[in-house]
């Protein structure tokens, strides 16, 4: 059965709270108490909603609580079941920073209906809309550069990738350049910049390179909503890696998995901008009222779209803020 409506703004509500948390620690050069602000934010939230909620992806596992920790249970137990990803600061160092981009992310899924996917690295490729066979994980760089050009009847050197500025995509880099493709190199972020192949506007024809395997994940909820096209593999680099993905049943270490066995059935997928950035914009506070920005899709209702939520901050958080502040002088 998919997801009620009625629970989108429950959602929508966690993702924002958990943005505003995070942005009174934006600039303060602490990533982990930024983190740490919008898990604790999103853990009280969800536990409001009338749900029998699972972590899948998370922050960790169980003895690294209290983060938003594998198997965790959240909910009043009133309500479906629900498997639960969590992100809840994509871009640690954009907030301790005060940088564009930072986001705080969750997607949820009927029961099993979401990839339990271990903490590992995952090479991934999105695209926008295309029929089957375009470009695939298992092509060669310029096979799929030059098959998306023809299926959008572009010059190859009017296609914009986005990958991760990493040293582990120079070979990558060096032959997209070669091949005179346009480059958006993002220093962090995937699941953002996956994203942006959803919208003409954000002018990315391509997202490819390693990232995140939960990140993938999270990326493939709203890409599915959007019909976009992906794929990922599994990178497993250690027996600690391949002994985790065996007891989450991953026995094909090298499968490539298509969309609809990342992300199956009904979904809902809310990013909420803590600073402005290519998706969203950040959160703006004036006289103690708050607006965040959150890109929300909603598979089975077909919802795509950014909407803004408003509010008064609490006083809890401008007590919290100001001793921040009062703590770093």
């Amino acid at each position: 059965m998919p997801i009620d409506k009625k629970y989108i703004d429950s959602f929508i509500n966690v993702a924002s709270n958990a943005a505003l948390s995070s942005y009174f620690l934006v600039g303060k050069k602490d990533k982990i108490a930024a983190d740490q602000a919008a898990v604790d934010s999103m853990r009280t939230e969800l536990n409001k909603i009338d749900m029998c909620g699972e972590i899948v992806i998370g922050e960790g596992e169980l003895d690294e609580a209290p983060m938003l920790y594998i198997g965790e249970k959240l909910g009043t137990m009133k309500g479906p079941n629900l498997d639960i990803a969590v992100d809840p600061l994509e871009g640690t160092n954009f907030a301790a920073n005060n940088l564009p981009g930072a986001l705080s992310v969750i997607a949820v899924s009927e029961k099993s209906n979401l990839f339990n996917a271990p903490e590992t690295y995952m090479n991934k490729i999105a695209v926008g809309k295309v029929e089957k066979g375009v470009v695939d994980l298992d092509f060669e760089l310029k096979k799929n550069i030059s098959n998306l050009a023809d299926y959008k009847n572009k010059d190859v050197s009017s296609l914009t990738a986005c990958l991760l500025d990493r040293p582990r995509h120079k070979k990558i880099i060096d032959e997209l350049k070669e091949l005179k493709v346009k480059l958006k190199l993002i220093r962090d972020g995937d699941i953002s910049g996956a994203l942006l192949v959803t919208n003409t506007v954000h002018n990315i024809d391509i997202f490819l390179g390693i990232g995140g395997g939960p990140e993938g994940v999270l990326a493939a909820s709203a890409l599915d909503a959007y019909d976009c096209f992906f794929q990922g593999r599994f990178l497993f680099e250690s027996e600690n890696d391949i002994n985790r993905a065996n007891k989450m049943g991953i026995q094909d270490l090298n499968k490539k998995y298509e969309i609809n066995e990342i992300v199956s059935g009904d979904s809902i997928f809310c990013a909420a901008g803590i600073t402005s950035g290519d998706l969203v914009n950040g959160v703006k506070i004036y006289n103690n009222k708050y607006i965040c920005e959150i890109l929300v899709t909603h598979k089975n209702s077909g919802l795509k779209e950014v909407v803004k939520k408003s509010g008064m901050v609490s006083q809890k958080l401008i007590d919290l803020h100001n001793l921040i502040d009062w703590y770093k002088d």
